[in-house]
């Protein structure tokens, strides 16, 4: 008889994502064995991802509307078929394993419906007819079939065109990619590419930056001594690269000013060979702790973790380079986070765009004369990347736009922005100007 534990473990925490607004990266826990944990998570990120997709599927196979099953049930089938459809699994081990949960927290009639339903659909999935949404609706059509809100396709569409859409569509349903990046650069790497296959992790060098690698899974390095030895960081290299736009120097005051949960923060100290001066600016204690952990991990002495709103602080200090990597919609981040896409709005996006230009009028409050202020942010959205560097712009006349040329790989350079794409570049999305204030303003 199949084991489902896993399942029931899944659909408890599917409810509390759908009914409480749980993240679902916050759900995992150490109350049950390693492979249970792992499939539930699997079960939850999966069928949150790509819900959308599913009920169209369940409801092509299910005499009834699919938003009226119980709460239970509609996760039950979801888990089956994603199972049966997105991942490969035999059909009658996916198939009897959600009926033996139907079993274990409805009753026998809820475990017959999930049997004919998830045998209809398994049919029709190896004879390939498998319905595809068609309302003659494009931007509709895409986002059942890909699993997201309506509203942001139209806009894609709009911006893209169809195979960009495509694309980026595709990309953000696949499992997230991971980087790390190793302190020490290049020079160790081989040395953490060889600690990391002890481990079982497979590890590759980045293609975009030579101090961060490519893994294959974040688990083993998670519960090793790596990273409270500061050997090695996660973050993604798009997010890393953001640093090399900033281009912090040795003896510079640098203020980063939306700075938790530090890795920006601490990749601009180590660029300066810890010499000068970064304050870590955010305006959550707890945030403000991660920080000074990171900090303390990769044992530095110029980082000076801050608490404060950086739109209401009162230091009057001026910066060499300040960084700003702003709240932001995290639509280049779809992959990474499987409920991001279900909890953002059009609205939403207007009103990230309002505090993004409270925060870049802060911001350059901080600059020097003649310094810096690189904006950035882990969005794809023009809102909120080129359009909030044309308001500044258009706000402030003693600033103007600097090129990122030679501080990032051409591949990753969009007339004078850094610019990465998940569907064309791999890696999470990122978005980057300098911003020169003059020098006698």
């Amino acid at each position: 008889m199949a084991d489902p534990t896993a399942r029931v473990l899944a659909v408890q925490r599917l409810l509390r994502v759908e009914t409480d607004g749980a993240h679902v990266a916050r759900l995992a826990d150490g109350a049950h064995p390693p492979e249970v944990s792992r499939r539930a998570v699997d079960y939850v990120s999966g069928v949150t991802r790509q819900k959308r997709w599913l009920d169209f599927l369940i409801g092509e196979f299910y005499r009834g509307a699919v938003q009226d099953l119980d709460p239970e049930l509609r996760q039950i089938l979801r888990i089956g078929a994603y199972e049966l459809i997105e991942k490969e699994v035999a059909p009658h081990a996916a198939v009897n394993e959600a009926v033996e949960t139907a079993k274990a927290l409805l009753h026998r009639g809820a475990a017959g419906l999930t049997n004919g339903v998830l045998r209809a659909l398994d049919r029709a999935h190896r004879a390939g007819t498998l319905p595809e949404p068609d309302t003659g609706d494009l931007a509709a059509d895409l986002a059942v079939r890909y699993s997201h809100p309506t509203w942001p396709v139209r806009r894609w569409l709009e911006r893209w065109g169809e195979d960009a859409t495509r694309a980026f569509l595709g990309a953000s349903n696949e499992p997230g990619r991971f980087t790390v990046r190793v302190t020490g650069g290049a020079d160790v790497t081989p040395g953490v590419i060889r600690r990391l296959a002890d481990l079982g992790v497979e590890a590759e060098a980045s293609e975009w930056a030579d101090d961060f690698l490519r893994v294959d899974r974040l688990q083993p390095i998670l519960r090793s001594d790596l990273l409270d030895e500061g050997t090695v960081a996660v973050q993604d290299v798009a997010a890393g690269l953001v640093v090399h736009v900033l281009d912090p120097q040795p003896g510079e005051r640098v203020l980063d000013a939306a700075a938790a949960p530090g890795g920006k923060t601490v990749y601009a100290a180590l660029r300066m060979g810890d010499e000068g001066e970064v304050i870590g600016l955010d305006v959550s204690e707890a945030k403000v702790g991660l920080i000074a952990g990171a900090a303390r991990r990769h044992r530095l002495s110029i980082v000076r973790p801050v608490k404060a709103d950086l739109t209401t602080w009162e230091e009057d200090e001026e910066f060499d380079r300040v960084l700003l990597d702003a709240p932001c919609s995290g639509s280049g981040v779809l992959a990474k986070r499987a409920d991001l896409r279900w909890r953002r709005s059009p609205e939403g996006v207007a009103e990230l765009a309002a505090l993004q230009d409270a925060l870049l009028d802060a911001a350059a409050g901080h600059v020097r004369p003649g310094g810096l202020l690189v904006y950035s942010t882990c969005s794809v959205e023009a809102e909120e990347n080129d359009d909030r560097v044309a308001a500044f712009l258009d706000r402030r006349n003693d600033f103007h736009l600097e090129p990122v040329e030679a501080l990032v790989p051409d591949a990753l350079i969009d007339g004078a922005v850094y610019r990465a794409l998940p569907h064309v570049h791999g890696t999470d999305g990122a978005f980057a100007a300098r911003l020169r204030r003059s020098p006698a303003s």
